[in-house]
């Protein structure tokens, strides 16, 4: 599978304070996380990013507390991906079970300005940048098909079949 998209890019330690602020955690309606999505490091963002559009971080992405509507306002905003050097551990689970492609990069933060358009090759391993190509391990068999099954539940419904 290809993922290409535009860049958008932040830097090491974005925790899930800035990713979703608290104050709008309180609301289930599924429209106002993406409309705050990122607010704490770019207030305008959520008026820039388009549907496929990938998200290239430094070290320690998802950082901070276990929430998981931080991964669910990237994902409910329409970002295709997140390409970081690393990833906070449960965020990092979070993304996965939410059906949010979260891919480990070294190199990546280096390779990319803001506003590149890169292609991610899931089979291959592969992020094609405009200043050359990077690998990165490709996601265990079955992570793969919890993201194509669209999360964690859903993978679970496919496999037990009673649903």
């Amino acid at each position: 599978m290809i993922i290409k998209g535009r860049v958008w890019k932040f830097g090491n330690d974005v925790n899930t304070d800035v990713i979703i602020p608290a104050k709008y955690l309180r609301s289930v309606d599924k429209s106002v996380w993406p409309k705050h999505v990122m607010e704490g490091l770019d207030p305008t963002f959520s008026s820039k990013v388009k549907p496929g559009d990938i998200i290239v971080a430094g070290k320690n992405f998802g950082c901070g507390s276990s929430r998981e509507q931080a991964v669910l306002a990237i994902k409910w905003a329409g970002i295709a991906a997140v390409v970081a050097e690393s990833f906070a551990r449960i965020f990092f689970r979070n993304g996965i079970n939410n059906g949010l492609l979260l891919i480990e990069c070294k190199g990546i933060y280096n390779s990319v300005d803001e506003g590149d358009i890169i292609e991610i090759d899931l089979d291959k391993g592969i992020v094609k940048t405009k200043k050359g190509d990077l690998s990165f391990k490709p996601l265990p068999p079955i992570l793969q098909e919890i993201l194509n099954s669209g999360g964690l539940v859903e993978y679970y419904k496919k496999k037990v079949k009673r649903y």
